[in-house]
């Protein structure tokens, strides 16, 4: 989220001091210190949640889909040998 704040001289100087004592950035120690004083400090982030939703590809009975770069492998080779046959 993007937002504007005005700070107050004493956090200022206070948040330019951590910046150059730790190395980073200040979005990076605003944060940090925004979490650790909101108790969030130390807290897992929880993940968005991950659903998997089935498709059908319409694959023919018999197709082993676990083997499908092989089929690749094999359908490549056997245009390359029809191609190199005179």
């Amino acid at each position: 989220m993007r937002t504007t704040l005005t700070l107050e001289r004493d956090v200022a100087d206070r948040l330019k001091m951590e910046i150059r004592k730790s190395g980073k950035a200040m979005k990076a120690v605003v944060n940090d210190a925004l979490r650790r004083g909101l108790g969030l400090a130390g807290k897992p982030i929880r993940p968005k949640h991950f659903e998997v939703r089935p498709h059908a590809f319409g694959f023919k009975p018999g197709i082993d889909l676990d083997r499908l770069n092989q089929l690749a492998d094999e359908l490549e080779s056997e245009e390359t040998a029809r191609k190199l046959s005179p």
